[in-house]
C-alpha cells in the first residue's frame, strides 16, 4: 500500500494548492466532540433549521409517482426554468427567457459554472470582502487572480464604488459579490449597487456575478438585483437557489440568469461535468416557487427574531463588535479584543485560536474569519432554536471570562 506523502506526490498542483471548505471542515470537528459524548452546538453551518415546506415534500412524492426518474435536460426541465423566469420578473422585475436560465446541482456549482466560463489564466477576479469561503478557491481553480477589497464595519462591511473603481485593472474580468452577504448579513441597497454600476460602465471587459442566495431573508424590504440596471445588465450573472429561502439544502438545485452566451457556456460546460440536476428535486423545486414566498417569509420571521436575541446576548460578552446583519442569518462580530489573551498558557493568537478555543472549552462550533477574508471576525450562524442560542452564548460568555 502507498504510503500518504507517496499519494500526495501523485496529486495534481490544482487539488494540492486548494483549501477544504472552512465551514466543512469546522462542522466536521464538531461532530467528532459530540461522537464523544460532548453536548456541542453548531453553530458553523449555514443550514436553516428548518423542514422544506410540505407542499414542496408533496410534489416530489407526486414526481416520483409519475415516473419522473430519467436523465433531465442538461440546463434543467423546461417547466422548471419558465417557473424562475417568472420569479425573476415577479420579485425582481428582470425579464429573462428560459435561454438565459441553467439550473445547476446547487448554486455553489453555479457559481462553479459562470467563474470557469468566464475566466482565464491570469485573469483578475475583484472579490467584496468579507466574503463566502468558496469564492476564492473557485477563482484559483480557474487559475484566475483574486482581488480582495475589504468593506469597513463602519459602512457594515460594504464595498464603496471608490474601492471599486481603484481596484479595477486592465486584467479585471470579474466582480463577484452577494447579497444578502454571507457572512456579514450586510445588504446593498439600490443606491449603493447603482453607485457601483456607474463605475462598472465604464469598464465594459468587467462581468459581475450576483450572489443572491439569501435574497428571501432580508430584514430591511425590498431586494435591489444589479441585473436591474441596465447599463450592466447584459454583464451580470445573476446566482440564486432554494437552499435558503425554501429550507432545501439536500435538494441541491440552484441556477443563474445571464445573457444566452454566459447560459450557453455554462449549459456546455455542466454538460461535460454533473449534465442535468436531480429531475425529483427540479420537480420540487418548480412546486416551491409556485407556491410563492409565504413560508419563506415566515422562515425570516424566525430569523430576524432570533437576530434580534443574539444582537442583545452579545450586549453581555465585551470585546465582540458587530455591525447589524441586515439579512441572511449569521453574525460576524470582530474579536480582536481577545488577541494576546491566555488560558492555562496557551495564547490566542487569531480568530482562529480563538474558535477553536470556544469549540475546546464551551463546546460551540463557529467559523474563523480567515476562511471569509476578514482574520479579525468569528461567523456564527443564527440557524437554530432560541434555546440553543441561549445557552450557546451564555457557555461563550462564561470561557472568554477565564482568557486573561
Amino acid at each position: 500500500m502507498q504510503e500518504l506523502g507517496e499519494i500526495s506526490n501523485i496529486l495534481s498542483d490544482r487539488i494540492t494548492a486548494l483549501e477544504e471548505s472552512a465551514t466543512i471542515a469546522m462542522a466536521k470537528k464538531a461532530r467528532e466532540l459530540g461522537a464523544q459524548g460532548f453536548d456541542v452546538i453548531n453553530l458553523s453551518f449555514g443550514e436553516p433549521d428548518f423542514q422544506t415546506p410540505q407542499y414542496i415534500k408533496d410534489a416530489a412524492k407526486q414526481a416520483i409517482d409519475e415516473g419522473f426518474t430519467f436523465y433531465t435536460p442538461v440546463p434543467g426541465y423546461p417547466e422548471l426554468r419558465q417557473e424562475i423566469a417568472n420569479k425573476l420578473m415577479r420579485d425582481n422585475n428582470l425579464d429573462y427567457k428560459p435561454e438565459n436560465i441553467v439550473v445547476s446541482t446547487g448554486a455553489k456549482q453555479s457559481i462553479a459554472n459562470v467563474v470557469l466560463c468566464l475566466v482565464n489564466p491570469g485573469d483578475e477576479v475583484i472579490i467584496f470582502s468579507p466574503y463566502w469561503v468558496s469564492y476564492e478557491e473557485i477563482v484559483k481553480l480557474a487559475e484566475g487572480v483574486p482581488v480582495k477589497i475589504m468593506g469597513t464595519l463602519e459602512n457594515d462591511y460594504k464595498v464603496t464604488a471608490e474601492q471599486l473603481e481603484q481596484a479595477i485593472t486592465p486584467k479585471t474580468k470579474l466582480v463577484m459579490y452577494s447579497s444578502p452577504s454571507n457572512p456579514t448579513g450586510a445588504v446593498f441597497t439600490e443606491e449603493e449597487l447603482q453607485s457601483l454600476a456607474k463605475v462598472l460602465e465604464k469598464h465594459p471587459q468587467v462581468h459581475i456575478m450576483a450572489d443572491e442566495i439569501y435574497e428571501y431573508i432580508n430584514f430591511e424590504g425590498g431586494h435591489a438585483s444589479m441585473a436591474s440596471i441596465d447599463a450592466v445588465k447584459d454583464r451580470t450573472i445573476t446566482v440564486n437557489g432554494f437552499s435558503k429561502g425554501y429550507a432545501m439544502t439536500g435538494w441541491r438545485v440552484g441556477y443563474i440568469a445571464a445573457h444566452k452566451d454566459i447560459a450557453t457556456a455554462c449549459d456546455k460546460l455542466q454538460s461535460q461535468i454533473t449534465s442535468g440536476t436531480n429531475s425529483i428535486a427540479q420537480k420540487a423545486a418548480a412546486a416551491a416557487l409556485k407556491g410563492g414566498k409565504a413560508s419563506a417569509e415566515e422562515m425570516s420571521a424566525a430569523y430576524l427574531r432570533r437576530r434580534n436575541l443574539v444582537l442583545d446576548l452579545l450586549k453581555d460578552i465585551p470585546g465582540f463588535v458587530t455591525s447589524v446583519p441586515a439579512g441572511a442569518f449569521y453574525i460576524f462580530p470582530d474579536v480582536s479584543a481577545y488577541f494576546g489573551k491566555s488560558h492555562n498558557g496557551k495564547t490566542i493568537n487569531s480568530a482562529l485560536d480563538l474558535s477553536m478555543y470556544i469549540l475546546t472549552n464551551a463546546h460551540v462550533a463557529a467559523v474563523s474569519g480567515e476562511a471569509f477574508g476578514a482574520p479579525q471576525c468569528i461567523r456564527f450562524s443564527f440557524a437554530t432554536s432560541d434555546e440553543k442560542l441561549v445557552e450557546a452564548f451564555t457557555r461563550i460568555r462564561s470561557c472568554l471570562a477565564e482568557l486573561q
